[in-house]
């Protein structure tokens, strides 16, 4: 370790003082910086300073011994300045090879050296994520959180430089927390009131070592799902004031803003991994260790994050409480959340106290918490997730019951008639938003490659197809990929439209994919997390977006957030209490067909009155026979009949919520093959122009 010997209360020409220890981090101050960072293990301490783009440090400032309070080292350098600088810590302790390896702040608020996306770490810089100093004081007017219930949330789920990087996106800054900015009238357009984005806490796009085989372009971790600092919004994504005018954005136009956030692994990996920070710090405070020191791999990454560990525990909540409290954020969708979880030697916990703390934590109240019940390693907890009356899951077999009922498997409309109700199978007592509710999202086929492959076609990601799911659930309509079969193409926009339209007609809160709405493709590759450009970014030019798709959908959404039937706050009780009745039906009503062979669902939810309809009645029929089907429809109360919203199989397949029209026949319909028809009650004595 260099050193340079303090002479009272200076060292060097630094003038130096015992800092606060908490916050820790780097804090401006008044007269200075305040640096504090905390170890267990560590012997000794130095901070480093640098200057932004020169590799050779300016100064190496030991922590004098009577700096340290605990564990804690905290020294304030009088008179520094956060322009242009950089820094890091020295660590001398137990175990300790010798290096000088520069370590960052696992609280650091930005990584200013990350600011270019795509650039690699070089090698031989022995400290290649330096910090900086982020000064606070951003202006954020009136903003408030839009606070919506939860059962009437709409997901969309975003990555910050894929929605805008293509060049049709015609945004001022693609690819960034402000090209998204841009794009927010499309969303309120879209009629979501709640964007999810994918990692944006700082990763390293570029270390991912392999290639394309076919073009040998190098592949990325664009994905972001390996976080290198967990206090940093991703500097290539724009600066920390950036995102938070994001948010205000949003919310100015009645929409949250949901983090997916990476907390059950760090970038170090296993021991073959680089050291950044948590290693060099407190390796076993930080990471669940085997019992002959190996890294527990939950994860599927190399290393698993100990959140048995109070320190580590500790650490995490102050990461969520700093996204809630500093950019206000409304809740995050935990990476595979069940990593967090497990005991020391790896057991799931019934009472894991990590999850606890989060779900019970006052910074967190009211903020939306959503758990990937599973992880790498076979735990799967949907249904089953310690929830503590706060967590939500992704319900992966809301999204199964879907694809299998979808493709027309046999015994696959029981199911689905549970998830259409919230699943209360899974979450009888917790309420129907608990069930994130998805056909599609990042990890797997876009919906429009749902049903245009019955398989992933993976070879780019350069491991010879053998990453990514096997079970897709998926079907390609009459063939593989892309075809100019007109009957297929004409099918495979019929699947589209009936996944979309079951999964805004069901009780939960639905999460869609960003571009499905646009008709995306990514050609089969159901694991595009390497890919950085025309197979990820979204084209919205108008030869590549479905212009049909889009109003269907805005149509759609449209029509869930008129009907409080579709999104209700508490399932319908088993002996019919509720906010809905719900009834279901067959060819003839009253008389549902569960058998394996069955291929049509059709249900009636029943509702208090609404605004501009009366008493809020929902139909949906949905036939995944090939042959077309006629069922008769449910008595409406006096002084109702029935008009369509919906017909799939129609060539106008959606009308905008208040323009439903009559059904031709009050008490037959006809349910055309492998499509799904909603009704809604209407007064009898209206025009027919509604």
């Amino acid at each position: 370790m260099t050193t340079t010997l303090p002479v009272g209360e200076r060292i060097g020409p630094y003038e130096v003082r015992p800092g606060a220890p908490l916050p820790f981090g780097a804090t401006e101050v008044a007269d200075g910086i305040t640096f504090s960072v905390h170890s267990h293990s560590a012997g000794a301490m130095a901070l480093v300073l640098f200057r932004t783009g020169v590799r050779e440090p300016i100064a190496t400032l030991p922590f004098p011994p009577h700096f340290r309070r605990g564990a804690v080292y905290s020294m304030t350098v009088v008179g520094l300045s956060a322009d242009g600088l950089e820094y890091g810590y020295l660590v001398r302790g137990e175990g300790d090879d010798g290096t000088d390896r520069v370590l960052a702040d696992p609280y650091a608020r930005a990584f200013p050296g990350r600011a270019e996306w795509g650039r690699p770490v070089d090698p031989a810089d022995p400290y290649p994520y330096r910090a900086g100093v982020v000064r606070s004081g951003f202006d954020w007017g009136d903003d408030a959180p839009p606070r919506i219930p939860k059962h009437e949330l709409i997901v969309y789920e975003a990555h910050v430089r894929g929605f805008t990087r293509h060049p049709s996106s015609r945004v001022a800054a693609p690819g960034t927390f402000a090209g998204l900015a841009e794009k927010v009238p499309y969303l309120r357009d879209l009629g979501v009131n709640c964007v999810e984005l994918m990692p944006v806490l700082e990763f390293d796009e570029c270390d991912n070592p392999r290639h394309d085989p076919a073009s040998a372009h190098r592949l990325y971790n664009y994905w972001g799902y390996n976080t290198v600092g967990f206090f940093a919004p991703k500097a290539a994504y724009g600066t920390p004031d950036d995102l938070r005018r994001l948010v205000r954005r949003l919310h100015a136009e009645g929409m949250e803003l949901l983090l997916d956030v990476v907390l059950n692994h760090t970038a170090e990996g296993d021991e073959r991994g680089p050291t950044i920070s948590f290693r060099g710090l407190d390796n076993a405070a930080y990471y669940m260790l085997t019992e002959d020191g190996g890294y527990r791999n939950y994860s599927g990454t190399g290393n698993t994050f100990n959140a048995n560990d109070p320190v580590a525990r500790a650490f995490l909540l102050d990461c969520l409480r700093y996204w809630v409290t500093e950019f206000h954020v409304d809740g995050f969708r935990f990476d595979l959340a069940s990593a967090l979880g497990r005991g020391p030697d790896g057991t799931p916990l019934a009472n894991p106290p990590l999850l606890e703390a989060i779900a019970a934590d006052p910074v967190l109240r009211d903020v939306t918490l959503i758990a990937e019940a599973w992880d790498a390693a076979g735990l799967y907890q949907v249904g089953s997730f310690p929830d503590y009356g706060r967590w939500a899951e992704w319900n992966g077999r809301y999204r199964d019951a879907l694809r299998g009922f979808l493709r027309g498997d046999p015994g696959r409309v029981g199911d689905l008639a549970t998830r259409l109700v919230g699943s209360p199978d899974l979450y009888g007592g917790r309420g129907p938003a608990s069930s994130i509710n998805f056909v599609t999202a990042h990890d797997g086929f876009t919906l429009r490659d749902l049903v245009s492959y019955d398989e992933k076609h993976n070879d780019a990601n350069g491991e010879g197809n053998r990453d990514g799911d096997d079970h897709n659930l998926s079907w390609n309509c009459g063939a593989e990929g892309p075809t100019d079969d007109p009957q297929v193409l004409a099918l495979r926009d019929r699947q589209t439209r009936n996944a979309l339209l079951l999964l805004l007609c069901s009780h939960g809160v639905p999460m869609l994919q960003a571009g499905d709405e646009l008709g995306r493709t990514q050609l089969g590759n159901n694991n595009a997390y390497c890919h950085d450009g025309e197979l990820t970014w979204l084209d919205w030019g108008p030869a590549a977006r479905d212009a049909g798709l889009l109003r269907f959908t805005r149509d759609a959404i449209a029509f869930r957030r008129a009907h409080p039937v579709l999104h209700v706050a508490t399932h319908v009780g088993d002996d019919g209490d509720g906010p809905v009745d719900v009834s279901w039906h067959g060819t003839r009503p009253g008389r549902p067909d569960w058998s394996p062979a069955a291929r049509l669902l059709a249900v009636m939810l029943r509702g208090a009155p609404t605004p501009g309809y009366g008493q809020d009645i929902v139909y949906l029929a949905a036939n995944t026979h090939w042959e077309p089907v006629e069922v008769h429809l449910p008595d409406l109360p006096a002084g109702l009949r029935w008009a369509r919203f919906a017909d799939t199989y129609d060539a106008e397949p959606s009308v905008p919520p208040g323009w439903e029209r009559a059904v031709a026949d009050p008490a037959r319909l006809p349910v055309g093959p492998r499509s799904v028809v909603v009704l809604t009650a209407v007064p009898a004595d209206e025009e027919d122009s509604r």
